[in-house]
Protein backbone atom coordinates (compact mmCIF):
# COMPACT_ATOMS: atom_id res chain seq x y z
CA UNK A 1 0.00 0.00 0.00
CA UNK A 2 1.32 3.28 -1.16
CA UNK A 3 2.06 6.01 1.88
CA UNK A 4 -0.60 8.55 1.34
CA UNK A 5 1.12 12.16 0.23
CA UNK A 6 1.43 14.50 3.40
CA UNK A 7 -2.42 17.25 3.45
CA UNK A 8 -2.02 20.80 4.28
CA UNK A 9 -4.31 21.12 7.90
CA UNK A 10 -5.96 23.70 5.45
CA UNK A 11 -6.58 21.36 2.79
CA UNK A 12 -5.75 22.39 -0.75
CA UNK A 13 -4.60 25.73 -1.67
CA UNK A 14 -5.93 28.06 -4.49
CA UNK A 15 -3.26 30.84 -5.01
CA UNK A 16 -4.89 33.77 -7.33
CA UNK A 17 -2.67 36.90 -8.47
CA UNK A 18 -3.44 40.01 -10.41
CA UNK A 19 -0.40 42.69 -11.04
CA UNK A 20 0.95 43.24 -7.60
CA UNK A 21 -1.88 41.32 -6.11
CA UNK A 22 -1.83 38.09 -4.65
CA UNK A 23 -3.83 35.93 -2.15
CA UNK A 24 -3.57 32.30 -0.98
CA UNK A 25 -7.70 30.42 -1.10
CA UNK A 26 -7.51 27.57 1.52
CA UNK A 27 -10.32 24.36 0.63
CA UNK A 28 -10.66 23.83 4.75
CA UNK A 29 -13.38 26.57 5.70
CA UNK A 30 -13.05 28.26 2.57
CA UNK A 31 -11.79 31.13 3.55
CA UNK A 32 -8.40 33.30 2.95
CA UNK A 33 -5.14 32.82 4.22
CA UNK A 34 -2.49 35.41 3.18
CA UNK A 35 -3.30 38.16 1.44
CA UNK A 36 -0.20 40.38 0.09
CA UNK A 37 0.47 43.71 -2.13
CA UNK A 38 3.81 44.54 -3.51
CA UNK A 39 5.40 41.81 -1.69
CA UNK A 40 3.49 43.73 2.25
CA UNK A 41 1.06 41.06 3.80
CA UNK A 42 -1.73 43.13 4.90
CA UNK A 43 -3.66 40.23 6.75
CA UNK A 44 -2.27 38.55 9.51
CA UNK A 45 -2.46 35.10 8.07
CA UNK A 46 -0.58 31.51 8.70
CA UNK A 47 1.52 29.11 7.66
CA UNK A 48 0.57 26.68 4.62
CA UNK A 49 1.45 23.73 7.75
CA UNK A 50 -0.34 25.21 10.36
CA UNK A 51 -4.05 24.93 11.66
CA UNK A 52 -5.91 28.02 11.19
CA UNK A 53 -5.38 29.94 14.66
CA UNK A 54 -7.78 32.17 16.10
CA UNK A 55 -10.25 32.08 13.23
CA UNK A 56 -7.70 34.10 10.83
CA UNK A 57 -9.36 34.72 7.58
CA UNK A 58 -12.56 31.73 8.09
CA UNK A 59 -16.32 32.17 6.71
CA UNK A 60 -18.76 32.44 9.60
CA UNK A 61 -21.72 31.46 8.74
CA UNK A 62 -24.81 30.78 9.06
CA UNK A 63 -24.29 32.42 12.52
CA UNK A 64 -21.19 34.96 13.70
CA UNK A 65 -19.84 35.66 17.09
CA UNK A 66 -21.54 33.59 19.62
CA UNK A 67 -25.21 32.19 20.81
CA UNK A 68 -26.10 31.78 24.89
CA UNK A 69 -25.79 28.46 26.14
CA UNK A 70 -26.38 27.31 21.84
CA UNK A 71 -29.82 27.59 22.75
CA UNK A 72 -32.33 29.71 20.74
CA UNK A 73 -35.88 29.06 18.56
CA UNK A 74 -37.22 29.98 15.17
CA UNK A 75 -40.43 29.66 14.31
CA UNK A 76 -42.25 26.83 16.58
CA UNK A 77 -38.85 24.78 17.00
CA UNK A 78 -36.64 25.18 19.76
CA UNK A 79 -33.08 24.22 19.06
CA UNK A 80 -29.81 23.23 20.51
CA UNK A 81 -26.57 23.77 18.93
CA UNK A 82 -23.07 21.74 20.03
CA UNK A 83 -21.03 24.24 22.42
CA UNK A 84 -18.09 24.93 20.36
CA UNK A 85 -16.93 27.46 23.25
CA UNK A 86 -17.26 24.96 26.14
CA UNK A 87 -15.57 27.49 28.61
CA UNK A 88 -18.41 30.34 28.06
CA UNK A 89 -21.04 27.56 26.97
CA UNK A 90 -21.44 29.07 24.07
CA UNK A 91 -22.01 27.51 20.25
CA UNK A 92 -19.47 30.28 18.40
CA UNK A 93 -18.22 30.61 15.15
CA UNK A 94 -21.24 28.62 12.49
CA UNK A 95 -21.11 25.79 11.28
CA UNK A 96 -18.42 25.78 7.93
CA UNK A 97 -14.73 26.98 9.07
CA UNK A 98 -14.00 23.13 9.78
CA UNK A 99 -15.05 21.57 6.80
CA UNK A 100 -13.60 21.02 3.47
CA UNK A 101 -14.78 23.22 0.59
CA UNK A 102 -15.26 22.66 -3.38
CA UNK A 103 -13.22 24.24 -5.90
CA UNK A 104 -16.09 25.26 -7.97
CA UNK A 105 -14.08 27.93 -10.83
CA UNK A 106 -10.67 29.23 -10.97
CA UNK A 107 -8.74 31.79 -13.31
CA UNK A 108 -5.45 33.39 -12.55
CA UNK A 109 -6.85 36.32 -10.39
CA UNK A 110 -9.82 34.42 -8.98
CA UNK A 111 -11.48 31.34 -7.50
CA UNK A 112 -14.34 30.35 -6.93
CA UNK A 113 -15.33 27.46 -3.94
CA UNK A 114 -18.60 26.37 -2.61
CA UNK A 115 -19.88 23.70 0.29
CA UNK A 116 -23.37 22.56 0.72
CA UNK A 117 -24.48 22.28 4.84
CA UNK A 118 -26.47 19.43 5.34
CA UNK A 119 -29.51 19.71 8.03
CA UNK A 120 -28.59 18.60 11.33
CA UNK A 121 -30.17 18.82 14.57
CA UNK A 122 -29.02 22.17 15.79
CA UNK A 123 -29.71 23.64 12.08
CA UNK A 124 -32.00 22.08 10.44
CA UNK A 125 -31.78 23.86 7.46
CA UNK A 126 -29.81 23.08 4.04
CA UNK A 127 -27.58 25.49 2.60
CA UNK A 128 -25.38 25.99 -0.46
CA UNK A 129 -22.74 28.37 0.02
CA UNK A 130 -20.47 29.97 -2.78
CA UNK A 131 -17.82 32.41 -1.99
CA UNK A 132 -15.92 33.96 -5.50
CA UNK A 133 -12.42 35.16 -3.94
CA UNK A 134 -10.58 37.63 -6.62
CA UNK A 135 -7.59 40.34 -6.62
CA UNK A 136 -6.93 43.20 -8.83
CA UNK A 137 -6.54 47.47 -8.85
CA UNK A 138 -9.01 47.76 -5.77
CA UNK A 139 -7.11 44.98 -4.02
CA UNK A 140 -8.69 41.59 -2.13
CA UNK A 141 -12.51 41.23 -2.95
CA UNK A 142 -15.16 38.37 -1.79
CA UNK A 143 -18.35 37.88 -3.12
CA UNK A 144 -20.63 35.52 -0.95
CA UNK A 145 -24.17 33.63 -1.45
CA UNK A 146 -26.28 31.86 0.77
CA UNK A 147 -29.12 29.73 -0.72
CA UNK A 148 -32.36 28.14 0.86
CA UNK A 149 -32.03 24.61 -0.56
CA UNK A 150 -35.08 23.57 1.75
CA UNK A 151 -38.47 23.84 2.08
CA UNK A 152 -38.90 26.18 5.05
CA UNK A 153 -37.46 29.54 5.99
CA UNK A 154 -34.52 29.36 7.33
CA UNK A 155 -32.10 32.10 9.90
CA UNK A 156 -29.03 33.24 8.49
CA UNK A 157 -26.27 35.08 9.41
CA UNK A 158 -22.69 36.12 7.74
CA UNK A 159 -19.45 37.10 8.80
CA UNK A 160 -15.67 36.96 8.21
CA UNK A 161 -12.87 37.04 10.02
CA UNK A 162 -9.71 38.52 8.55
CA UNK A 163 -6.73 39.92 10.87
CA UNK A 164 -5.31 43.21 9.70
CA UNK A 165 -1.90 44.08 9.61
CA UNK A 166 0.48 46.99 9.23
CA UNK A 167 4.10 46.09 8.32
CA UNK A 168 6.57 47.43 11.23
CA UNK A 169 3.39 49.19 13.01
CA UNK A 170 2.25 47.31 16.06
CA UNK A 171 -1.26 47.29 17.64
CA UNK A 172 -0.65 50.31 19.79
CA UNK A 173 0.92 52.09 16.98
CA UNK A 174 -2.25 52.59 15.32
CA UNK A 175 -4.72 54.55 14.43
CA UNK A 176 -8.42 52.67 13.89
CA UNK A 177 -11.71 54.29 12.20
CA UNK A 178 -14.86 52.29 13.11
CA UNK A 179 -17.85 54.02 11.15
CA UNK A 180 -20.46 52.75 14.28
CA UNK A 181 -22.74 55.00 16.79
CA UNK A 182 -23.45 52.33 19.26
CA UNK A 183 -21.16 49.74 20.51
CA UNK A 184 -22.48 46.30 22.51
CA UNK A 185 -22.47 45.94 26.52
CA UNK A 186 -20.89 42.40 27.38
CA UNK A 187 -21.14 40.25 29.99
CA UNK A 188 -18.79 37.79 31.35
CA UNK A 189 -19.04 35.21 28.55
CA UNK A 190 -18.94 38.10 26.00
CA UNK A 191 -22.55 38.00 24.99
CA UNK A 192 -24.70 41.49 24.59
CA UNK A 193 -27.12 42.54 27.33
CA UNK A 194 -27.07 46.04 26.08
CA UNK A 195 -26.14 48.88 23.98
CA UNK A 196 -24.72 52.08 24.26
CA UNK A 197 -23.81 54.67 22.89
CA UNK A 198 -20.11 55.80 21.28
CA UNK A 199 -20.04 59.29 21.22
CA UNK A 200 -17.11 61.04 23.67
CA UNK A 201 -16.39 57.69 25.45
CA UNK A 202 -12.90 55.68 25.26
CA UNK A 203 -14.58 53.36 22.74
CA UNK A 204 -15.52 56.15 20.19
CA UNK A 205 -13.63 55.37 16.78
CA UNK A 206 -15.97 57.67 14.66
CA UNK A 207 -12.58 59.58 13.90
CA UNK A 208 -9.33 57.86 13.25
CA UNK A 209 -7.44 57.69 16.85
CA UNK A 210 -4.69 55.65 17.93
CA UNK A 211 -5.90 52.47 19.78
CA UNK A 212 -3.07 52.59 22.58
CA UNK A 213 -3.51 50.15 25.18
CA UNK A 214 -7.29 49.88 24.31
CA UNK A 215 -8.51 45.94 24.85
CA UNK A 216 -11.32 45.84 22.20
CA UNK A 217 -13.33 42.68 21.57
CA UNK A 218 -16.54 44.79 20.44
CA UNK A 219 -19.55 44.99 17.79
CA UNK A 220 -19.93 48.33 17.13
CA UNK A 221 -23.70 48.83 15.19
CA UNK A 222 -25.73 51.86 13.73
CA UNK A 223 -23.24 52.00 11.18
CA UNK A 224 -22.31 55.10 9.53
CA UNK A 225 -22.75 54.21 5.75
CA UNK A 226 -20.48 56.01 2.76
CA UNK A 227 -22.08 57.22 -0.30
CA UNK A 228 -22.69 53.61 -1.71
CA UNK A 229 -24.28 52.18 1.19
CA UNK A 230 -21.64 50.16 2.30
CA UNK A 231 -19.09 51.08 5.07
CA UNK A 232 -15.42 50.96 6.08
CA UNK A 233 -13.39 50.25 8.50
CA UNK A 234 -10.07 51.80 8.59
CA UNK A 235 -5.93 51.32 10.43
CA UNK A 236 -3.15 53.38 9.54
CA UNK A 237 0.19 53.65 11.17
CA UNK A 238 1.87 56.71 12.71
CA UNK A 239 1.71 59.62 9.94
CA UNK A 240 -0.07 57.65 8.10
CA UNK A 241 3.17 55.58 7.33
CA UNK A 242 1.00 52.86 6.01
CA UNK A 243 -2.97 52.33 5.36
CA UNK A 244 -5.39 49.54 5.08
CA UNK A 245 -9.09 49.55 4.77
CA UNK A 246 -11.22 46.80 5.04
CA UNK A 247 -15.19 47.70 3.28
CA UNK A 248 -18.10 46.05 3.48
CA UNK A 249 -21.32 46.56 1.35
CA UNK A 250 -24.95 47.57 2.95
CA UNK A 251 -25.48 43.64 3.86
CA UNK A 252 -23.31 44.44 6.66
CA UNK A 253 -24.83 46.06 9.34
CA UNK A 254 -22.37 45.51 12.35
CA UNK A 255 -18.35 45.24 12.56
CA UNK A 256 -16.39 43.37 14.84
CA UNK A 257 -13.18 44.86 16.02
CA UNK A 258 -10.68 42.35 18.22
CA UNK A 259 -7.51 43.50 19.39
CA UNK A 260 -5.85 39.86 20.08
CA UNK A 261 -5.52 40.14 23.36
CA UNK A 262 -6.60 36.31 24.14
CA UNK A 263 -4.05 35.19 21.70
CA UNK A 264 -0.91 33.36 22.70
CA UNK A 265 2.53 34.22 21.67
CA UNK A 266 3.96 35.43 18.59
CA UNK A 267 0.29 36.48 17.43
CA UNK A 268 -0.88 38.02 21.34
CA UNK A 269 -1.57 41.99 19.98
CA UNK A 270 0.29 41.54 16.21
CA UNK A 271 -2.91 42.15 14.31
CA UNK A 272 -6.58 43.66 14.43
CA UNK A 273 -9.52 41.46 13.52
CA UNK A 274 -12.08 43.16 11.66
CA UNK A 275 -15.04 41.84 11.30
CA UNK A 276 -18.05 42.53 9.18
CA UNK A 277 -21.16 41.45 10.16
CA UNK A 278 -24.98 40.83 8.96
CA UNK A 279 -25.79 40.70 12.53
CA UNK A 280 -24.77 41.57 16.11
CA UNK A 281 -23.44 38.53 18.51
CA UNK A 282 -26.68 36.11 20.10
CA UNK A 283 -28.49 37.29 17.09
CA UNK A 284 -30.41 33.78 16.62
CA UNK A 285 -31.93 34.74 20.48
CA UNK A 286 -32.45 38.15 20.00
CA UNK A 287 -33.90 38.50 16.81
CA UNK A 288 -31.75 41.24 16.40
CA UNK A 289 -30.71 41.90 11.89
CA UNK A 290 -31.27 37.75 11.18
CA UNK A 291 -32.07 37.20 7.55
CA UNK A 292 -34.92 34.87 7.04
CA UNK A 293 -33.83 33.06 4.00
CA UNK A 294 -37.01 32.03 2.01
CA UNK A 295 -36.92 28.50 0.11
CA UNK A 296 -35.07 28.93 -3.00
CA UNK A 297 -34.03 32.63 -2.54
CA UNK A 298 -30.05 33.58 -2.29
CA UNK A 299 -28.83 36.13 0.09
CA UNK A 300 -25.55 38.08 -1.31
CA UNK A 301 -23.21 40.08 0.30
CA UNK A 302 -19.49 41.41 -0.53
CA UNK A 303 -16.44 42.84 1.13
CA UNK A 304 -12.77 43.50 0.61
CA UNK A 305 -9.12 44.69 1.65
CA UNK A 306 -7.26 47.63 0.42
CA UNK A 307 -3.88 49.25 0.92
CA UNK A 308 -4.02 52.55 2.02
CA UNK A 309 -6.93 54.48 3.13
Amino acid sequence: MENAEPRHPSGAQWTISAGDHEAVIVEVGGGVRAYRHDGVDYLDGYDADEICPGSAGQVLAPWPNRIRDGAYTFGERSLQLTLTEPARNNAMHGLVNWVPWQLEEQSADAVTVGYDLPPQPGYPWALRLRTRWSVGVDGLRAEHEATNLGAEPAPFGFSMHPYLRLPGVTVEEMSLRVPGRTRLLLDGRLLPIAATGVAGTEYDFSAPRRIGDAVLDLAFGEVVRDDDGGSAVTLAGPDDSAAVRIWADGEFHWWQVFTGDTLTGERHRRSVAVEPMTCPPDAFRSGKDVITLEPGKTWRGAWGVRPGA
